[in-house]
């Protein structure tokens, strides 16, 4: 029921082109269903074109300790897997079970596979994670960097392993093209790192076999991902990455009569929807911040692998990913941390450094840094990182050290009118900053807005480095009803509830069907305050129909965030003001007052108005309310307090946060 459900509830996001489309895909897929045994042969691939690595020469100046440490840990068995650390999966392991529940996904056409069914795979992210093969960067690194042959070799089993495990185009790892395209990338860096097609591992009669069995999958992970693009309302990150594979790897091994056409095309498409997919003020339009990394990070790969081939993206592109990277380093304070505004899924397309609290947007940042020759990027990356390393060579870090920041001033761009965000604050990048980082933006991205939550008008606040009021997360994706619902929901944002549902209509773990829209009504920025006004509609759809439009204006001199929210309406409501905090800060409640505490940061929280009693929650299992994650699958208890009122007709309420510094938590 749940699955006809989900059916009915995607075919309402469909307009007339794509329902056509995916009628003609659901034939299309039954035929080759039926024809299984005739399953695409390629031509003998030509072994004297191989593409050029993504950058000459290799970077080799690392110490090997690390990444030794990691591919031994491998060779070993032991993985890391979203929340399962340290967990043994064997050498090599069962590539088609789910390691979290142990769930075997069976061997049927991949294509019409429901890996949305828990039953039939257990959890997808978890059983996928494995055999994006991340993990054959880290031995093929090993290998580059101390010449043991064990990494090689190791690298030969896995693959070896995969092709017997994962039969084209049987099972679940032949279900996505999003997932066959990261393999490919991941595949191109482990090829180059291993010496190309000059590898010692080609060099035996056994070798040449090897060669040609992994030439021959990846002919057909191409195949498959041409044929297999993500369309219409599904044209998101996941179209992005599926060309991205396919150009990475048209250039990493033209071998065939198709190559030249996978280029072409993926190029040409990449061109198209970095435009499409990243409005022109750099905040991509899934409005999630971890995916804003995840395409950016798609965007420096196939613009490194296209210079070193020879290949040149537009200044549209070069510009739009400079922007991307201005996006990141606005909404980033002052420790480094960035809101976890709309999904994350924990997803790197290659898992290059191994330094211990690596992160991920500041090395975005040294990387842009260098592309760009920009000093504010330098300033806010703070140091250059192994990722960064590994991409653009050895030489890079005394070219990163050279750019000069003397009397550089790191001033972040502060309005993203068409992204939706906008950064409000005071002595940004200092001891004393105060940064917010407001929400007037759509919900998300074509007609399901997958990965958007429902948090309009919500805002986060950071005081110098410290985190207070926080978006809580994501935690879940495919599994885990009630907790993918209230993680992407409004009561866990920082904004108003009202009737106990959600500004925007839930249709699944993947969509939305009526969606809130929001209006930037007023911006202002001057040295004395900054001020937006905004409003949505998501609870235009009450029989009673509510407008909720709010005021947020920070005193720069008095530190005092006052906030506004007008509800209009003629009837009564339920309304609730939901407020998270960081798992670091102590909360307490007095009568109408809520005392926020971190480090030596203090804020007071006052509602003036008799009817509100706030109420404080912390891990609370039933609501659920006062929870946090910071990792996929993982959430601690987090500080929330809500306040509960009900109205009658238009209401005005407002709440003052005082910011106070020179406490000792």
């Amino acid at each position: 029921m749940n699955n006809l459900a989900w059916k009915f509830n995607r075919l309402r996001t469909m307009g007339l082109p794509e329902i056509g489309h995916r009628v003609r895909q659901a034939v299309q897929l039954k035929l080759e269903s039926f024809m299984l045994a005739r399953s695409k042969q390629q031509t003998s691939p030509r072994l004297s074109r191989f593409g050029k690595p993504w950058i000459t020469p290799l970077p080799c100046q690392f110490g090997a300790g690390l990444y030794c440490d990691a591919a031994d840990r491998i060779l070993a068995g032991y993985y890391d897997v979203f929340a399962l650390k340290g967990v043994h999966l064997g050498f090599p392991p069962r590539w088609n079970r789910d390691p979290k529940t142990g769930i075997e996904a069976p061997l049927v056409f991949g294509k019409t596979l429901d890996y949305r069914d828990e039953r039939i795979v257990g959890d997808i992210k978890y059983l996928w994670e494995p055999n994006r093969h991340l993990h054959l960067t880290t031995l093929a690194q090993a290998y580059h960097l101390s010449g043991d042959k064990r990494y090689a070799e190791g690298i030969q089993a896995f693959l070896d392993s995969w092709f017997d495990q994962c039969p084209y185009p049987l099972g679940v790892n032949w279900t996505s093209s999003l997932e066959l395209a990261i393999r490919l990338v991941n595949w191109s860096f482990t090829w180059h790192l291993l010496g190309g097609g000059s590898s010692i591992l080609f060099a035996s009669e056994e070798g040449q076999r090897f060669q040609r069995r992994w030439l021959d999958s990846i002919y057909q992970h191409c195949y498959f991902i041409a044929g297999f693009l993500s369309r219409h309302s599904s044209a998101n990150n996941h179209l992005y990455g599926e060309l991205m594979g396919l150009f990475v790897a048209a250039i990493t091994w033209p071998c065939w009569q198709e190559s030249d056409q996978w280029k072409a095309q993926a190029y040409r498409e990449l061109e198209s929807e970095t435009l499409k997919q990243n409005a022109s003020d750099g905040v991509n339009r899934e409005q999630a911040i971890y995916y804003q990394h995840e395409v950016t990070d798609m965007m420096l790969i196939c613009w490194l692998t296209a210079c070193a081939n020879g290949i040149e993206f537009s200044q549209n592109f070069s510009s739009r990913l400079e922007r991307m990277l201005e996006f990141i380093a606005s909404v980033m304070d002052v420790s480094g941390a960035v809101p976890m505004i709309g999904d994350a899924d924990g997803a790197l397309m290659v898992h290059w450094s191994k330094e211990h609290d690596w992160n991920v947007y500041r090395s975005l940042l040294a990387t842009g840094a260098l592309i760009y020759d920009r000093a504010d990027f330098k300033m806010k990356a703070g140091s250059f990182d192994d990722k960064s390393r590994w991409l653009l060579g050895d030489e890079a870090k005394s070219q990163f050290d050279s750019i000069a920041t003397s009397g550089v001033r790191v001033k972040p761009r502060q309005e993203f009118r068409e992204g939706g965000y906008f950064v409000m604050g005071d002595n940004f990048d200092s001891d004393d900053e105060v940064r917010i980082v407001a929400d007037a933006g759509p919900l998300g991205y074509l007609s399901i807005a997958a990965h958007g939550h429902a948090d309009a008008l919500s805002f986060t606040l950071s005081v110098a480095g410290n985190s207070l009021l926080i978006d809580p997360g994501t935690y879940a994706f495919h599994t885990q009803k009630k907790w993918r619902d209230y993680f992407r929901g409004t009561s866990a944002h920082n904004t108003i509830r009202i009737d106990g549902m959600d500004q925007s209509e839930s249709g699944g773990n993947f969509m939305w069907l009526r969606k809130a829209a929001v209006l930037c009504e007023t911006w202002e920025s001057n040295p004395t305050r900054d001020c937006l006004v905004a409003s949505h509609d998501g609870y235009a759809r009450l029989v009673d129909p509510v407008i909720h439009r709010r005021k947020i204006e920070f005193l720069k001199k008095e530190k005092m965030i006052v906030v506004e929210d007008v509800l209009e309406c003629s009837g009564a409501h339920d309304i609730e003001f939901n407020w998270h905090f960081s798992e670091a800060c102590q909360v307490a409640v007095e009568d109408n007052k809520v005392v926020a505490m971190v480090a030596n940061v203090c804020v007071e929280m006052t509602m003036p108005h008799d009817n509100f009693r706030p109420e404080l929650v912390c891990g609370n299992d039933e609501l659920p309310l006062g929870w946090v994650s910071r990792s996929f699958d993982e959430k601690v208890p987090a500080p929330a307090v809500i306040w509960r009122e009900k109205i009658s007709g238009t209401a005005r309420r407002s709440t003052i946060l005082k910011i106070s510094s020179g406490y000792n938590a």
